[in-house]
């Protein structure tokens, strides 16, 4: 297995949020990423941010404000336990740039310090908030670096983990406003047509003063934001359906926000959940007007889920035609969401569900819709070209509405006229074979293509 050095391993990417289905979104996910891990291997992996920014002082005889760092460590394999972390982390290279304060499972020795994790979990969390800050005196534009190592103790044969080279983060020294959104929380368990408060606050961490805010919110369709201030507008948003999936709401405040002062809207932002919510989502991104740049920008945005308990009723319909040996003829398969929920995977772009079509036998395929693709018996790829094929997975939209019918357009070929010979529909989750969470009825959800009944 080659292992990517941790350069490549550093950034992940940037943060799904709402905005990025239709449009680009902000927020840099600094964890590292991680390889498939075998059966008897294991990866220890330092969690650490790429680069940050420390500002410097607001105004004389002032302190800079502080940062912290999320470091940690995690690793590939559940089958082992991974235990006794030691983190090392050497500041030696933030001299005349910043300066740390070391949390308590730290042992620092001059300029650097082990820091312990007794149980190194499987996912990328922060166990050392490293408190990081620019020296009195640092000039605008200095850069330094920090750098990690790490070992742990498993119990996989060998008994011992060591982090790869390479890791460090860059600390640069700048000056502006840092703009950090605080709050929402998700909730769950919500009943539609109630109403949940979505309350957040902007702080400004920086330097330098905002000289107003642009806020944006992303809601996708089941939650309505009602007239957020009369400072804003709202925009349907989304092609592809009966109906929008999200509204976009656009705000600008005039409010100058001061170094360490709070922004926070003059009534708090409440959500109505419709009758036809499922899974929601809300995203909220803030940025100074003015087209100011934001110190670090990765924390001006969230996003919250809000899950309504609901369900939705997909159905499939199958279809009957008649022709003799040699003819063509046309048939139709059919999904209806019968609701009364919407069901939407807008942050992964995955479809909602897939008809699964087994064609008849005595007949051929010769015309098949653009999102239908073709598949062997067992469901494996089928090499012979689009037409043609035994059975047929065709994908639905990555959201439907409640009421919402697709059809698949097929036409066969009449080989061998056989009386009553019938082919599966049937439907199927996305990737998987556990049945659809939201739908309470597995009665629809699987008919007949039915040739010369």
């Amino acid at each position: 297995m080659t292992t990517p050095t941790p350069s490549a391993r550093r950034v992940r990417g940037r943060t799904v949020r709402l905005g990025a289905v239709c449009m680009a979104a902000a927020g840099l996910v600094t964890v590292g990423m991680a390889t498939p891990a075998f059966a008897d291997s294991d990866q220890l992996w330092i969690v650490a941010p790429y680069e940050t920014v420390v500002p410097t002082a607001a105004g004389p005889g002032q302190e800079p404000a502080t940062r912290t760092l999320g470091l940690g460590l995690y690793h590939d394999h559940s089958g082992f336990q991974v235990t006794d972390g030691r983190l090392t982390v050497d500041v030696s290279g933030l001299a005349g740039v910043a300066e740390v304060v070391w949390p308590e499972n730290c042992a620092p020795s001059g300029t650097t310090a082990v820091c312990s994790v007794p149980e190194v979990p499987l996912t990328g969390t922060t166990q050392v908030p490293l408190r990081i800050r620019a020296v009195t005196d640092a000039a605008v534009g200095a850069s330094g670096r920090i750098t990690y190592s790490a070992t742990a103790a498993t119990t996989m044969e060998g008994g011992q983990l060591t982090a790869g080279e390479g890791y460090e983060t860059t600390v640069k020294v700048g000056t502006g406003p840092d703009l950090v959104l605080e709050g929402p929380v998700s909730a769950e368990g919500v009943q539609p047509g109630s109403t949940v408060p979505v309350p957040f606050s902007v702080v400004n961490h920086g330097n330098q003063p905002a000289n107003g805010l642009q806020a944006t919110f992303y809601a996708t369709r089941g939650l309505d934001l009602g007239t957020v201030d009369p400072r804003c507008t709202s925009t349907p948003v989304g092609e592809g359906g009966t109906v929008a999936p999200f509204t976009r709401v656009d705000c600008a405040f005039d409010d100058v926000l001061a170094p360490g002062a709070s922004f926070t809207l003059p009534e708090p932002l409440r959500a109505t959940v419709a009758p036809y919510a499922y899974s929601e989502r809300l995203d909220i991104n803030v940025e100074a007007r003015g087209g100011v740049e934001d110190l670090a920008p990765g924390d001006n945005g969230t996003g919250v889920d809000v899950r309504a308990v609901n369900t939705a009723d997909f159905a499939v319909r199958g279809a009957k035609a008649s022709g003799a040996a040699g003819e063509t003829v046309k048939a139709a398969l059919t999904f209806r969401n019968r609701g009364p929920a919407w069901i939407a995977n807008l942050r992964s772009g995955d479809p909602v569900a897939a008809v699964d079509l087994t064609v008849p036998k005595g007949a051929t395929v010769t015309s098949v819709p653009e999102v239908c693709q073709p598949r062997t018996l067992e469901g494996d790829w089928y090499e012979g070209g689009r037409t043609g094929a035994p059975r047929y997975v065709c994908d639905l939209p990555m959201w439907v509405a409640e009421n919402q019918t697709v059809t698949f357009p097929f036409e066969l070929r009449i080989d061998t006229v056989i009386t009553g010979s019938a082919g599966t529909v049937a439907l199927k989750p996305p990737y998987g074979t556990q049945p659809l969470p939201f739908d309470p009825n597995h009665r629809n959800d699987t008919s007949m293509l039915v040739l010369n009944p």
